[in-house]
């Protein structure tokens, strides 16, 4: 009588694979940081880009966006003809917003001023081939440049001198005069619109009157007639835009006397500032230091009262491309070339946009001293991240922001060059 027969023997090699697979897990989640995920200032190294033929990440999840369009379904069937109460949906501005747009675009007109200053002291690096930044006087040896034949230079990247569009990114969308009325751009109309950035669009929208760039305000709320608006005010004189134009508004930095001090720090240059007696280099460096703090302040401004408009003021980004518009819908203009973009007929895939996609951050590596060695590319993973704009004010002589501060990994000490056979 034959034996019943053994089972078989599970895969070990596979049992191995995973385990070796959660050590590394449990290694890196060491190496990342010492505090706990579940602290609130706890931020760890971004992610790698998703696939490009990945969509980005609903904000809001798809269960609540189907229960507000069923919502408004119901109402609209209920009630055909309807008076829009709500601002901004009926055509008024929100009168608490009106004070927060004016503050986001005085502290994007100093960011952009403070980043220029301290680019002519603090060097600079972009990647000719690819969107890749850093900021030191040579550019880092990690291997992940993405541009094209990169495959034959083993993804090593091609340093040259950067500039302020490197160091922080805006989007341009299409400016619309009345954002209800009319609130989509035709395809025959993309070149008759002029293309504005898309934070520029969002404080013009919530209030900032810009003479090179009118909008239409109402006065009395717009009625809703089977989903359709229509607005019954006569056409308004724009006599009143003077009331809130931004054609006096004082830069704080432009009217300091740090520009002239930064140009003293251009003539000597970091590098010769010990030939300078010790009152004046101590007064240069924190004449620096004063501009970098200013220039953080401004965008941590900025990005405070862009997420706080965003909260009433729809912005739209298509979820396969950088492409974003400002208003409650989407343009109609035929101008995406990515991922399934023929099944679309070239139209954007829209959804809800995050602060990311309004300002583009550009995440760099952070280093400990810009005048040290390149970054190793063995010991990358010691090697933390910031936006740009945080890493080139902390170089600058700027405290380290909190919420930052894991991010940059600097409760990590990166080995040396030396000790890369001992860590790897």
């Amino acid at each position: 009588m034959l034996r019943r027969r053994v089972s078989k023997i599970p895969d070990l090699k596979r049992f191995y694979r995973q385990l070796g697979q959660n050590v590394c897990l449990a290694s890196e989640r060491t190496i990342t940081s010492t505090e706990g995920v579940d602290d609130p200032l706890y931020c760890d190294v971004p992610k790698p880009c998703r696939k490009k033929s990945e969509r980005k990440p609903y904000p809001t999840s798809m269960k609540v966006l189907i229960q507000k369009a069923k919502e408004e379904k119901e109402a609209r069937r209920a009630q055909p003809c309807r008076l829009l109460e709500h601002p901004p949906d009926n055509g008024l501005l929100v009168p608490e917003l009106v004070k927060v747009a004016h503050q986001v675009y005085r502290a994007r007109q100093s960011l952009l001023l403070g980043l220029s200053k301290l680019l002519e002291v603090i060097p600079l690096q972009t990647c000719r081939f690819c969107s890749e930044v850093h900021v030191g006087h040579a550019g880092h040896e990690i291997r992940t440049c993405t541009g094209p034949k990169s495959g034959f230079r083993s993804a090593r990247h091609v340093w040259r001198k950067g500039g302020v569009q490197d160091v922080i990114f805006f989007p341009k969308c299409f400016h619309l005069y009345d954002r209800v009325g009319k609130p989509r751009v035709g395809h025959d109309e993309r070149y008759v619109i002029p293309r504005i950035p898309a934070i520029l669009e969002l404080c013009i929208q919530a209030g900032v009157d810009i003479h090179k760039y009118p909008t239409k305000r109402r006065t009395h709320p717009v009625y809703s007639i089977d989903g359709r608006i229509v607005d019954f005010e006569s056409v308004i004189k724009t006599d009143g835009m003077e009331r809130n134009s931004c054609g006096g508004i004082v830069d704080p930095l432009t009217h300091s006397n740090i520009g002239t001090k930064i140009k003293e720090i251009m003539d000597s240059n970091l590098e010769n500032v010990g030939n300078h007696p010790d009152e004046i280099r101590d007064e240069l460096k924190n004449t620096l230091r004063d501009l970098s703090i200013q220039t953080l302040e401004s965008w941590f401004e900025m990005i405070t009262g862009a997420k706080k408009i965003m909260e009433q003021y729809s912005v739209k980004t298509c979820g396969y491309c950088l492409e974003v518009q400002v208003g409650p819908k989407g343009h109609k203009v035929r101008m995406c070339k990515a991922s399934k973009h023929q099944s679309r007929n070239g139209l954007h895939a829209w959804q809800e946009a995050t602060i990311d996609d309004l300002v583009g951050p550009n995440y760099v590596w952070h280093v400990q001293d810009i005048n040290r060695s390149a970054l190793d590319n063995n010991l990358k993973r010691y090697y933390g991240k910031a936006p740009a704009v945080i890493e080139l004010c902390v170089q600058a002589g700027a405290p380290v922001p909190d919420q930052y501060r894991s991010m940059m990994r600097l409760d990590v000490i990166p080995p040396q060059r030396d000790e890369v056979d001992l860590v790897a």
